[in-house]
């Protein structure tokens, strides 16, 4: 449930960022500035601009020569995949635990409206495991769509599963996981039991129990939340 909890809030605060994304150059809402350029993000713009100017014009679209900015087509596709996997993921829930088919809402409004079932939703293990599997799915989507890599900082000390020198904090997370693809807890409840791209995880309110099973002291944890430069795993 935490990891629903975590995916959630991820893609909750970066999906509105991809309508500002949709066509380049054009102010976000309230004339938000703009972020800066990433690299190599001008020539993929101009691309797909040439890519989507060249379709337009082969379907009348516009004419020759015509060359405002079109909208950018890997970001709109991104846009209707996460739009339409929310919905078809909240209809789910609301079909498996027998409630009303929800009514329309935004994209936002329905994330909330699925966190709000956790409860209900933990009863169901299988039922939680697509609802985490979906979420996360969607909201690495979303980020690999903004051009965002996650932050990763080495913690000191030992996994008290593995035994290896695998600690990591993810501060966009708010947690640590051990990175060691064997890695496996005994925790049956864990994703690690199951899910060969699923890390153990340990959220803020366990790092005092993880520094006393590591080594590792709870404010190092702490300050490598803190911690902007990004480290090889």
């Amino acid at each position: 449930m935490r990891d629903i909890t975590l995916w959630t809030a991820s893609l909750v605060r970066q999906f509105p960022e991809l309508t500002e994304e949709l066509a380049p150059g054009r102010p976000g809402p309230g004339g938000a500035p703009q972020h800066a350029p990433r690299p190599g993000r001008d020539e993929q713009i101009r691309e797909e601009r040439r890519e989507a100017l060249l379709l337009e014009q082969r379907h009348g679209l516009v004419v020759p020569g015509h060359g405002a900015a079109p909208i950018r087509l890997h970001v709109s596709d991104a846009i209707r995949d996460i739009t339409d996997g929310v919905v078809e993921l909240e209809e789910a829930v609301c079909a498996r635990l027998t409630l009303p088919r929800p009514r329309r809402a935004g994209v936002i409004e329905r994330l909330r409206r699925i966190v709000g079932l956790l409860d209900d939703i933990a009863a169901h293990p299988v039922l939680a495991r697509h609802v985490r599997d979906e979420i996360r799915r969607m909201a690495r989507r979303c980020a690999r769509t903004l051009g965002d890599t996650e932050t990763i900082v080495r913690v000191r000390g030992r996994c008290p599963w593995c035994d290896s020198v695998s600690l990591r904090a993810f501060p966009d997370r708010r947690a640590v996981l051990c990175v060691n693809p064997a890695c496996v807890c005994t925790d049956a409840a864990c994703g690690c039991q199951d899910d060969p791209a699923y890390r153990h995880l340990w959220p803020e309110e366990q790092w005092q129990e993880l520094a006393e099973a590591s080594g590792a002291l709870p404010e190092e944890i702490a300050a490598a939340m803190d911690d902007t430069k990004e480290t090889s795993c």
